[in-house]
């Protein structure tokens, strides 16, 4: 099983669960419709890595930068920063043919996280700030989002339970695009515009 880390504490969640299409321009960047209901997938724990590592085999992927949560008890108890990291050719195809997406999302290493850690502030103060080669390439947080993160928890436990540890991805604002081996990357999470958390990542 695969770990994160919450406060240097090595917890193992059972799956990482995403909202997608919950930012309007990022919606609107890959010219997709806004849903009627909130549209999620689920990335195994297989997926989980604290490196960025580009998908062997392939010529292109995208990043998707999230405020990321670990949930206990249906309460979000940690904050980190998260890669969504999306196949986008292939999962265009697997849409337009309306299948799954697992092939373009839920690859090894394709769910790349900081280290989190504990919280228990005002969730909408919280943003999201990505640079790739020192070039501010993504910038979101609470207030921007279609569905906030306790209505997507609550939608998600219609159907299904969170297990102690499992970690929301709350969706990723407009700026996603494709990168390369070598790319220097820095995600931060701020809350009330102050760093908490920055990792760096570089590419292999």
């Amino acid at each position: 099983m695969n770990k994160i880390l919450i406060d240097n504490k090595e917890i193992y969640p059972s799956k990482v669960f995403c909202i997608g299409r919950n930012y309007t321009e990022h919606i609107a960047e890959l010219n997709n419709e806004t849903p009627d209901e909130m549209v999620f997938f689920i990335k195994p724990n297989s997926s989980i890595s604290d490196s960025l590592v580009f998908p062997k085999g392939n010529e292109s992927c995208h990043y998707e930068a999230e405020i990321s949560f670990v949930i206990n008890d249906n309460k979000i108890t940690a904050v980190g920063f998260g890669l969504d990291l999306t196949l986008r050719e292939v999962q265009s195809k697997l849409k337009a043919k309306g299948l799954p997406w697992e092939r373009a999302k839920s690859f090894d290493k394709a769910s790349v996280f900081s280290e989190f850690k504990s919280f228990d502030g005002d969730i909408n103060e919280l943003s999201i700030q990505l640079f790739i080669n020192d070039e501010l390439k993504q910038d979101g947080n609470v207030s921007m989002m279609i569905n906030k993160p306790y209505e997507i928890i609550k939608e998600a436990n219609t159907f299904l339970s969170f297990e102690n540890g499992d970690v929301l991805m709350s969706g990723t604002p407009k700026g996603v695009g494709e990168f390369v081996v070598g790319d220097k990357f820095l995600g931060k999470i701020l809350y009330k515009n102050e760093v908490l958390i920055q990792k760096e990542f570089i590419v292999s």
